[in-house]
């Protein structure tokens, strides 16, 4: 396999090109952090940002798989959390 190969594989496999895939994972990754920041003052201080974290998982769902509301099939998880 080309060392390219390896960059370009999965994004042309979902009709993307690399820089085109690179903004859309790094934009979903600022999302992220923001939603992480935003449970963790809410952990400390609950009355903050009390659904800043679940509106930002229900949008990034819908970025990535599509409206919940079209139909979007939910995923299967890849790996199981054991408690």
């Amino acid at each position: 396999m080309a060392i390219t190969n390896v960059f370009t594989a999965h994004p042309a496999s979902i009709n993307e090109s690399w820089a085109g895939h690179a903004r859309f994972a790094l934009s979903i990754s600022g999302l992220l952090a923001g939603a992480a920041l935003a449970a963790a003052v809410h952990a400390v201080v609950p009355f903050l940002f009390e659904t800043t974290a679940s509106r930002t998982i229900d949008r990034l769902h819908a970025l990535v798989h599509g409206s919940r509301a079209a139909g979007a099939a939910m995923i299967d998880p890849v790996e199981t959390i054991e408690a």
